[in-house]
């Protein structure tokens, strides 16, 4: 079976969690002592329902205050297809969470409130979906229960988001379903109270849905992380580099250039996890490579195709999304993590920020905050080997960190 990774997101309230939970109870994705330890808190809260959310939100703060507002992972699978499910929160504040939560979703599901229509937050996480390059979107009008499960409604929402959607370039695949996840109303089941709307259920949907490959097995990037050279007699002369394919494909025979030393060489052999020897190796595979001549590669360093060579620059033009709670400083220094490669950075240049109602571009103010996104040119004390995060996410993407805290502080996307 193949895996679906998908992300929810929607405003404060607007049932993602409840959705979760009843794709979870009605798909028989729950034991028995989950739910009757669900039951049980539903009772001592007083809820009239039996309170689905409490199936994903694990916090004490989140069931107190019936919000989400840490990122909570669920597994399921059902006959079709495996999924992982990373229920990101709504609120304005922990939009960094939901940044975290879907940058490795194959699609995301927007949630909308029937009675409310799009609004400020569906806009937000639309515009991150597409900025971390979710090309697959399902948006949910959810509790059409409270707006008598009407076809009229449900139009107006779906004109209103196209109409913001438009100005989206990486969303190719847009899926309006209309539910009541409280009821469970197209969620896993048809309903019947909507015999107006012909498409698939939530479920459905998610289980024939087709993403394709999220890699890129066009532009070969192999990042080392790890160089492997037993002591002992068995292995004596075995001296093999250990990482994770970041995009293409390799095999042996290959010549192939080693960074940042740019000498060129030939793949002799590659190993996959299970220490046995394969014909070709493909991204997102952890192997173990050895070549033919003795180079000095270290953890960092980058094999590439010879033919197909990564951007190498030392200056970068990238979108971030701010995470810290204090403001970027323009003179500040900080750490740069890039795939296996790590140096010092400093911010030169702060283009614009980028208002995500409206996606216009605002340049008069240059002060970057919390859950901000921006676009800026930064100078790194090493030289990235990459590509931009619209080719390839793994080597398009990186983090800045707190030199004095070690606290992450920017997830960034190389333009």
């Amino acid at each position: 079976m193949d895996l679906l990774r998908f992300t929810t997101a929607g405003s404060v309230d607007d049932g993602k969690s409840t959705l979760i939970g009843r794709l979870l109870y009605d798909s028989k994705n729950t034991f028995d002592d989950q739910m009757a330890a669900v039951e049980a808190s539903s009772k001592q809260r007083g809820d009239e329902h039996v309170n689905l959310a409490l199936l994903t939100d694990g916090l004490r703060a989140e069931r107190e205050q019936g919000i989400t507002i840490d990122v909570a992972y669920r597994y399921f699978a059902t006959p079709r297809r495996k999924f992982i499910i990373a229920d990101t929160p709504g609120h304005i504040q922990y939009t960094r969470n939901m940044v975290t939560g879907a940058s490795t979703a194959d699609l995301a599901v927007i949630l909308v409130d029937a009675r409310n229509g799009v609004i400020e937050q569906s806009k937000r996480h639309s515009f991150i979906s597409n900025l971390l390059r979710i090309q697959h979107l399902v948006v949910a009008v959810n509790k059409m229960d409270l707006v008598d499960y009407s076809e009229e409604r449900f139009n107006e929402i779906v004109e209103e988001y196209k109409a913001f959607a438009s100005r989206l370039d990486s969303i190719v695949d847009i899926t309006f379903i209309p539910i009541s996840a409280l009821n469970g109303d197209n969620v896993v089941d048809k309903s019947e109270k909507m015999p107006w709307y012909e498409g698939a259920t939530f479920l459905y949907h998610l289980e024939h849905v087709y993403v394709g490959s999220t890699e890129n097995h066009v532009d070969a990037r192999f990042p080392v992380q790890w160089v492997i050279r037993p002591h002992s007699d068995e292995f004596h002369d075995f001296r093999g580099f250990a990482g994770r394919i970041a995009g293409g494909v390799f095999k042996p025979g290959d010549e192939v250039v080693c960074y940042p030393s740019g000498f060129t060489t030939r793949i002799k052999q590659i190993f996959n996890a299970e220490r046995k020897e394969v014909d070709e190796a493909f991204a997102p595979m952890s192997v173990t490579m050895t070549l033919n001549d003795e180079i000095d590669i270290s953890r960092g360093g980058v094999v590439a195709k010879s033919n197909n060579a990564p951007q190498i620059s030392q200056d970068i033009e990238a979108v971030i999304c701010w995470f810290s709670e204090q403001k970027l400083d323009p003179r500040g220094k900080y750490i740069i993590r890039h795939m296996t490669t790590e140096g010092k950075a400093i911010i030169r240049d702060i283009k614009y920020k980028i208002d995500v109602n409206t996606l216009h571009k605002i340049e008069d103010d240059k002060g970057i905050a919390l859950n901000e996104i921006a676009r800026i040119q930064l100078r790194s004390s090493v030289p990235l080997h990459n590509d931009p995060y619209r080719r390839n996410r793994n080597t398009g993407s990186f983090i800045l960190v707190n030199v004095g805290t070690n606290e992450t502080i920017a997830a960034g996307m190389i333009v």
